[in-house]
């Protein structure tokens, strides 16, 4: 009797011990969840013993290793990478799921696409001390992605082929004469297309668009990468949506480019999250909450606009903007992808 008492509570002892070692959690909710003060730690040392990550993204891969490199340079972590459109990575890891493979462990991606991801219940909740830092709309209600950059659209133009006093004031300026086949604009931004139309009114934005295709045609582009360099060529002159800091990053290194912001400025979430079935679940929080801690000031040095109030308050030439809510990107998506297809991409490809 005695003996059998001594091994049942040697086995409950056990069963404990492994339960709290660091990096053999149980499941994922369990290491996304855990907020002991030595968080970073267990993430470390768990991340070691499952070998590496598996990243899903659209980063571009100009910009890529700036944020992987110091990653695996501070941890001893190695970052594996499928890098593609966003709405690939959505696709993909959809389709991996309902195939019940699960190779993915995070994503850095657009909001919607990360949204969509949410609603297929693909995300897990995270419980990091870095969302404190974050601003009010850098974090959505259910925790199961945070916003680690906001891609503000902005206009650029070649500086060799539009004169600084030309660069119009107005959206309505657009439909000047002077514009005539030398407007360029990217083929997926509807989303784009839905923020500005709505911060404009809807009825009015729509005509201005319309007005402004029917006077002077557009180029439309696939890629906001691609948009940037075809206005440093020339080929574009003037593009209506490209990221913010492409241009920048363009000029620094002295090619013929600037930007500027129309108003009604908006901008596009970013973010970071956590597979729901991440096969290496300690390394996939760590990254999280690297994206939204260090990498952080990587973003400013890149150009990108950060999600950290601290490090975002910095920051001076950035132009006011409104954020397009990812929710009702998708809510509306067939709405306003339509409206864009018909008054600026399908009159371009006549």
């Amino acid at each position: 009797m005695k003996d059998d008492l001594i091994c049942i509570l040697t086995t409950a002892f056990c069963l404990a011990a492994l339960a709290a070692a660091p990096g053999l959690a149980q499941t994922v909710a369990e290491v996304a969840s855990y907020q002991g003060p030595d968080r970073e730690q267990r993430l470390i040392e768990g991340a070691k013993k499952e070998g590496g990550l598996m990243l899903y993204t659209s980063f571009s891969t100009s910009d890529l290793g700036a944020f992987v490199g110091p990653f695996e340079k501070k941890y001893g972590i190695k970052v594996t990478t499928w890098r593609s459109s966003s709405e690939n990575v959505l696709q993909r890891a959809v389709a991996e799921a309902r195939a019940g493979r699960h190779e993915v462990d995070a994503f850095e991606t657009n909001g919607p696409e990360l949204e969509a991801l949410h609603r297929e219940q693909l995300l897990q909740e995270v419980k990091s001390p870095r969302h404190a830092d974050l601003v009010p709309q850098g974090l959505r209600p259910h925790r199961e992605w945070a916003t680690t950059r906001f891609n503000l659209f902005v206009a650029a133009y070649n500086t060799n082929l539009v004169k600084a006093e030309e660069v119009p004031k107005t959206w309505a300026d657009l439909a000047s004469p002077r514009w005539k086949g030398r407007l360029g604009i990217e083929a997926y931004d509807h989303d784009w297309f839905a923020g500005v139309v709505g911060a404009m009114g809807e009825a009015e934005g729509l005509k201005l668009f319309r007005d402004i295709v029917a006077a002077n045609g557009m180029s439309v582009r696939k890629g906001h990468t691609l948009l940037s360099n075809l206005v440093v060529s020339g080929e574009v002159p003037l593009a209506l949506t490209v990221y913010y800091y492409r241009p920048v990053q363009l000029k620094r290194k002295g090619a013929p480019i600037d930007w500027f912001a129309l108003q009604p400025a908006v901008a596009r979430p970013n973010g970071v999250a956590v597979a729901r079935r991440a096969q290496r679940p300690h390394a996939a929080v760590l990254f999280y909450d690297f994206m939204l801690g260090e990498a952080q000031e990587i973003m400013v040095k890149q150009n990108f606009i950060p999600s950290s109030a601290p490090v975002v308050a910095s920051l001076k030439d950035v132009p006011k903007f409104t954020l397009i809510d990812p929710k009702l990107v998708l809510d509306e998506g067939d709405k306003w992808t339509k409206l864009y297809e018909d008054i600026i991409v399908k009159p371009a490809s006549r």
